[in-house]
């Protein structure tokens, strides 16, 4: 089961340089108190990435505890917000499937590195580490720029964007700090592209992290130190090969 829902919401070529930092399901499952012999717990992390307590495995329901052990499995790591919110496991589904709808979605006209990119803007002025971290991770996975999340978290006004990026995250930020939306924000957007489906979009987008952000805040959820490094470096896709044809 974990496997379908993994390659559902997560696209071959990220799982290649990260496990994805989230993911979306919605079912009740049983404690894993059988299940294999990894615990996410059993050992004090070697840095402290929350506030709260970290469950042991064996005292997860099942279906978490599966796609933990998936997304470790294609990523090479688990990303720390999975063992933060795990702490909660009904809030962890309820968390992980909005977050799919709203980042996994295949209509409109919001790209992937679309949708990262608002996650970082409004993450950035929220003062998120996490998720400005993980999200920067993921636009340069998706955009192969490997600069441009970094201007945006600085500040997106000044960062190398066209017309059409800078209405979005325009709008984005409006959203984000609870500015008093008028025709005109939708005008702006109608200007270079984008339909009242995909303001939407972007607004949900801006007011779920608002949420993560303030959870992130609450828990001091430190981000892997993996997201740092990842999409910088053009992958040697010469060396991939080799690898293969040695196995």
């Amino acid at each position: 089961m974990a496997t379908s829902i993994v390659s559902k919401l997560f696209r071959r070529h990220v799982f290649t340089q990260l496990a994805s930092l989230r993911a979306g399901f919605v079912f009740r499952g049983k404690p894993a108190a059988a299940a294999g012999s990894r615990s996410f717990s059993s050992e004090p992390p070697s840095e402290k990435i929350s506030r709260y307590p970290l469950p042991y495995r064996k005292d997860l329901p099942y279906d978490i505890v599966e796609l933990m052990e998936e997304v470790e499995s294609k990523g090479g790591f688990l990303p720390n917000v999975f063992k933060v919110l795990s702490h909660r496991p009904a809030e962890f589904r309820a968390f992980f499937a909005y977050y799919n709808e709203l980042m996994n979605k295949e209509t409109g006209r919001l790209t992937k590195a679309d949708r990262e990119l608002i996650v970082v803007t409004t993450s950035a002025h929220n003062q998120c580490l996490y998720c400005v971290v993980s999200h920067s991770a993921l636009h340069r996975i998706y955009s192969k720029k490997p600069t441009l999340s970094d201007q945006v978290a600085v500040n997106y006004e000044n960062a190398e964007l066209g017309p059409r990026e800078c209405a979005m995250l325009d709008f984005a930020m409006a959203v984000c700090r609870c500015d008093t939306i008028t025709e005109q924000h939708f005008k702006s957007l109608e200007e270079v592209g984008f339909d009242r489906e995909d303001a939407w979009d972007i607004a949900a987008i801006a007011a779920f992290f608002a949420m993560s952000n303030r959870l992130a805040h609450l828990t001091d959820m430190r981000p892997n130190l993996e997201f740092y490094n990842m999409g910088r470096i053009p992958r040697d896709k010469s060396k991939d090969k080799a690898g293969g044809e040695n196995k």
